[in-house]
């Protein structure tokens, strides 16, 4: 399993492997799927009490809420993905 961690915002991570989806919080599916999590006690909430801006669906089932925008995320998800290729390639690398 990939154990590399991604940032979602005030020093928060999560592990990239685990990720499913980064989906942006506004549809009704997103806020049922919301409620359905806290109810089940499988909410997280990483916001520190500010807006809820991308919504994290991992392969146990939790849903984590972040306060960063779930294209930040993605972009950091994706870079981090793309430095940890360069970095298998490059000759001598740890």
């Amino acid at each position: 399993m990939d154990s590399t961690l991604l940032n979602i915002g005030f020093g928060n991570t999560v592990v990239t492997g685990r990720i499913v989806a980064i989906v942006t919080p506004g549809s009704a599916p997103m806020k049922r799927l919301k409620e359905d999590a806290r109810e089940e006690r499988r909410l997280i909430d990483a916001t520190q009490g500010r807006r809820t801006r991308s919504v994290i669906i991992t392969d146990s089932n939790h849903v984590i809420l972040s306060a960063i925008q779930a294209e930040t995320i993605s972009q950091r998800f994706v870079t981090g993905f793309e430095f940890k290729e360069e970095k298998k390639k490059a000759p001598g690398a740890l």
